[in-house]
């Protein structure tokens, strides 16, 4: 039984962190200063000051996410359980329908993703391609996610996307036995 792959540590999609400087544009420069950045970042007590000083942990940025958002997609369990402890909903969706838990699903990060759907996130929710959270883990290959959403909701291995492909169509080799239905 071939093993799934493992993301390496820290952000499974590298972001540039940049440094403020006169190059910077506001939306850049207000990105860095706030709640976004350092949820990116991992920086919980920043999170926290800033929560206590603005209190609102479902903002979103110029490009419709949110702190939950990038603190899943990096793995940031901590960030994340903060932000749901101060009301952060974990169905909220960007422009283009990705929830938090798609994001942990395709970082690979399992206790992240636990996190999120025992705050009653939906692993069948579709971004705008129909694709679940069980599509995005499938095709990066973490089998212990697959597991664990196929444990919640066996159903989501049937469910298509909007090319009409199911999880095992788009998954990596190594979690294909997992789908088979």
């Amino acid at each position: 039984m071939a093993a799934g792959r493992r993301s390496p540590p820290g952000p499974c999609c590298p972001s540039r962190v940049a440094v403020p400087s006169a190059h910077q544009s506001l939306p850049e420069m207000d990105f860095e200063r706030g709640i976004w950045a350092a949820a990116r970042d991992g920086d919980e007590p920043r999170v926290r000051q800033l929560l206590d000083r603005r209190g609102e942990p479902g903002q979103t940025d110029l490009a419709g996410y949110t702190a939950l958002h990038y603190a899943s997609r990096n793995g940031h369990l901590g960030v994340c359980r903060l932000l749901l402890q101060r009301g952060a909903r974990c169905d909220v969706r960007t422009p283009g329908g990705a929830t938090p838990l798609h994001r942990a699903s395709f970082c690979g990060h399992l206790a992240v993703a636990r996190l999120l759907l025992a705050h009653g996130a939906d692993p069948a929710a579709a971004d705008g391609d129909g694709r679940t959270s069980l599509h995005k883990a499938a095709e990066q290959g973490h089998r212990e996610l697959c597991a664990l959403l196929l444990q919640h909701n066996p159903a989501l291995a049937s469910i298509a996307d909007a090319k009409g492909r199911r999880p095992r169509d788009v998954a990596h080799p190594a979690v294909r036995d997992l789908l088979d239905t």
